[in-house]
């Protein structure tokens, strides 16, 4: 083998210009760039948010109580290790405005401030004033903002009076932006009140769910880890909470990096669907450089020496299709910065990052690799004879065993990057076996469509356009595996999409009446669940109530460890979480492990843990778990697992203990009521007269909620399977113009034989048609596949077959492959059979 031979032959065929190779440059590049963008994006994002971390955090630091204020001596630590300290009261409430004696209510998310907020940045009000100004006293009235949505919900203009609890404010402003607003989901439109303010609401009693957060200004230096070290050691036992500005909005930043990752997989679908476009424009270049190879074989070159010529040259353009991706891919992001700043709800500082674009280029190359080996594999098959007759068909179907070996390691290599630069081998896993499937499916569809058509077509003597497209459809010289490969990937993913958003849609609005609760009460005091009871109780239109006492917890050791070691990421462990107790086993409890404490037991505390949540963490019986309730710990032992049912959208914990082991602990009930849609208002503002500081959750309007954030993701995806449909659009051009040899010689000999040109326009027509048909009928069963996978293992909810969503993909398939085929339909129309048939004599 001669390298410099090769390189010589190489160099002269690149000389020939890019003729056959655009599609594979477009396929290449798009493919890269589609990765390089989201990367870039996202990478964009996680710059912002490390930038403005203290800013979305409110202050370098921040220590988080549940159901309590800081006491003396955590306010002392804090006095003396920062510079300024501001403290932040957080929790649900009902808005309350009366207008001509009917009263209107509202959930609203309530942040109550003291006169430091905020430490860093400025909240923007409309009219633009102070917001100390804001919240200020008017005679004798506190005053508070509200965000404009929920002032227009309650019919409220500025000047006028709403109440929270039993305390009744100005409205003096609209809430127009805060600086600690880190664009996280909330249940319900924000409002800001001073903490004074809510002294005499009745809202921030002992049991009632709040939290509080005191931001800290620490003096410049300080050693953010340090600093939280010393404050964990210090208030360990006490339900302490701590983030600081290394990452200020933990929440997103995971949100932005998992979305980006599962992004990124999308994308790397689309650089299969363009490898299949890049493996389809090699093999039709080298069959047209079979006789120049069979020259080079009968001059004495060696395989080896053959193959490195073209595979230099392949490798050249190559690198050039992924320089062209990563430019665009690096430039898109920069070119729409201001548009994507003023969209994106967190900051981000776009520039040019140069992560995303290794990554982006090593798939690419690795693409380029896995889709090129095969095609170049079939030169040392080409011999001399080929000069003297077709001797391309005699290829081996399959090439010598160190091709596939070769592509199998690339593959692998490939899988183990997506694994790594994601963070999530069993998603990356899953997606690589789903796309395998996919094109294991297709290629097997495409086989079958050839051989349907091979069998139909004698049977159609009496329409001949349609014969002549369904033998050209069976004949080897119609890509149709290129076809349905490429085009079916991106519409099965679109489709999978688009059966999922339409389940998820279809399951709030079918299924919500008859088993999500009308409303969540939280906050509901002891001296008060036997009237809340009396009146839910007598009402025809509430068809069940339930009730249970409510605490939340922090879960800080599991066996005497730290909980996040034990049980990683799990979202049980992440934050504090409701505890409930019961004496005796609830009627719509199921223990599926161990055994239920005794009704008058009062031993050393109990737990009894969801069974799935415990199984996913690794929990067994006889277990500890260490659980903080208002600064102080309980450790209680696991003695049975019980089912739990989250997707009802009604009342389960995770845990459950007996009721001495939170005996003194102060609490609230929280009920689910589930009543007639027509009955909900009146039972929303007897409540709410009655028991001002009760706060209610309208079922219907989280899950709006939920459905808005699910849209918007499967929006996302949509765009990345978007981009698939056009590199597969991009392949489908490319088989079209593959093939435009064999369409003009056809043609020319129909010509002959009398046909006129729009039976053979039909004839192409019908071709396309039934190609995309074939393409988009097996895309939508993979795609029904893996939504009914995703809707009943992850999202554990029924399913149905979306039809509108169904026939838009089928239809899809064949309005592509039309246009296609269609858009190289003049030369074969123009042929003149004299000429053609001359020339190939």
């Amino acid at each position: 083998m001669n390298l410099q031979l090769a390189w010589k032959f190489a160099k002269r065929e690149l000389r020939g210009g890019l003729a056959g190779f655009r599609i594979f440059l477009a396929c290449l590049a798009l493919g890269v760039a589609t990765i390089a963008a989201i990367g870039s994006v996202r990478s964009s994002i996680e710059a912002g948010l490390a930038a403005e971390g203290a800013s979305l955090l409110g202050g370098d630091a921040e220590m988080e109580f549940t159901y309590r204020f800081a006491s003396d001596a955590e306010k002392a630590w804090m006095a003396e290790n920062a510079t300024k300290t501001s403290e932040i009261v957080d929790f649900r409430s009902m808005a309350v405005v009366t207008h001509d004696g009917v009263s209107e209510r509202g959930l609203t998310q309530v942040k109550a401030v003291d006169d430091a907020y905020p430490l860093i940045g400025t909240v923007t009000l409309d009219p633009d004033i102070p917001l100390a100004e804001a919240l200020a006293p008017q005679d004798g009235i506190p005053g508070g903002v509200m965000q404009k949505i929920l002032i227009d919900r309650l019919g409220l203009t500025i000047g006028d009076t709403f109440t929270l609890g039993t305390q009744q404010f100005h409205l003096t402003a609209a809430l127009v932006n805060e600086p600690d607003n880190a664009g996280g989901f909330g249940l319900a439109p924000r409002s800001i009140v001073a903490t004074r303010g809510l002294a005499e609401s009745g809202l921030l009693t002992p049991g009632t769910l709040y939290e509080t957060k005191y931001r800290l200004d620490l003096p410049e230096g300080t050693a953010l880890e340090d600093a939280k070290t010393q404050a964990q050691a210090l208030f360990e036992s006490s339900g302490l909470r701590w983030r600081d500005s290394r990452n200020g909005a933990p929440g997103v930043a995971q949100f932005v990096e998992r979305l980006g990752a599962f992004l990124i997989l999308v994308g790397l679908s689309g650089l299969a669907v363009g490898g299949i476009g890049v493996s389809a424009a090699i093999r039709a270049y080298l069959s047209r450089k079979t006789a120049i190879i069979a020259i080079l074989r009968s001059l004495g070159a060696e395989r080896q020496t053959i193959f490195l010529t073209y595979f230099l040259q392949i490798g050249v353009l190559s690198v050039c299709g992924v320089f062209l991706g990563l430019l665009l891919g690096a430039g898109l992001p920069l070119l729409l910065a201001p548009l994507l700043q003023s969209s994106l709800p967190v900051p981000a500082i776009f520039a040019i990052y140069p992560t995303p674009l290794i990554e982006a280029a090593l798939y690419g190359l690795l693409t380029a690799l896995i889709f090129t080996l095969w095609p170049l594999a079939r030169t040392e098959d080409v011999r001399a004879a080929a000069l003297f007759r077709d001797a391309d068909g005699a290829a081996r179907t399959l090439p010598a065993f160190r091709y596939i070996a070769l592509t199998v390691f690339f593959l692998g290599v490939l899988l183990a990057l997506a694994g790594w630069f994601s963070g999530s081998w069993q998603l990356t896993i899953w997606a690589a076996v789903g796309i395998m499937a996919a094109l294991v499916l297709l290629a097997v569809a495409a086989t079958l469509t050839s051989r349907i058509a091979k069998f139909a077509a004698p049977r159609t003597r009496k329409n001949p356009p349609l014969r002549w497209a369904l033998n050209a459809i069976s004949s080897s010289q119609e890509p149709a595996l290129p076809v349905v490969l490429s085009l079916g990937l991106g519409l099965s993913v679109l489709s999978a999409v688009g059966q999922i958003d339409g389940n998820l849609r279809t399951a709030i609005a079918r299924d919500l009446p008859e088993v999500a609760p009308s409303y969540f009460f939280v906050d509901i005091q002891k001296t008060q669940i036997d009237g809340f009871l009396e009146r839910v109780g007598s009402d025809p239109a509430v068809s069940d109530t339930e009730t249970a006492p409510m605490l939340r917890g922090l879960i800080t050791k599991i066996n005497g460890r730290p909980a996040t070691e034990v049980a990683g990421g799990h979202w049980v462990v992440e934050g504090d979480r409701g505890v409930t107790y019961a004496a005796s086993i609830p009627d719509t409890t199921t223990i599926v492990a161990g055994s239920w404490w005794p009704e008058d037991y009062t031993g050393p505390p109990q737990i009894s843990f969801a069974a799935e949540e415990a199984e996913e963490m690794g929990l067994e019986l006889g277990d500890t778990i260490t659980l903080n309730v208002l600064g102080r710990d309980i450790k209680g032992t696991i003695t049975s697992f019980r089912e739990v049912d989250f997707s009802t959208a009604g009342m389960g914990f995770v845990m459950v203990m007996n009721p001495a082991s939170l005996a003194g602990a102060p609490h609230s009930f929280i009920a689910t009521v589930y009543a007639e849609e027509h009955a909900e208002a009146a039972i929303l503002r007897d409540l709410s007269n009655t028991y001002p500081n009760v706060t209610a959750i309208r079922v219907r309007d989280a899950i709006a909620r939920v459905s808005d954030l699910l849209s918007g993701l499967a929006d996302a995806t949509s765009y990345g399977a978007s981009v698939m449909l056009v590199t597969g659009f991009l392949v489908l051009i490319g088989a079209a113009a593959a093939s435009q040899t064999s369409r003009i010689y056809e043609a020319a000999i129909l010509k002959t034989l009398g046909a006129p040109r729009l039976r053979i326009l039909t004839s192409f027509a019908l071709r396309a048609a039934l190609t995309g048909a074939a393409a988009g009928s097996v895309a939508l069963a993979a795609g029904i596949g893996g939504a009914w996978a995703v809707t009943y293992f992850v999202l554990d909810t029924g399913f149905s077959v979306i039809w509108p969503n169904a026939i838009a993909i089928i239809l899809g398939g064949i309005c592509a492959t039309l246009l296609a085929s269609l858009a190289f339909a003049a030369a074969p129309l123009a042929a003149r059979p004299a000429r053609i048939l001359r020339a190939r004599e």
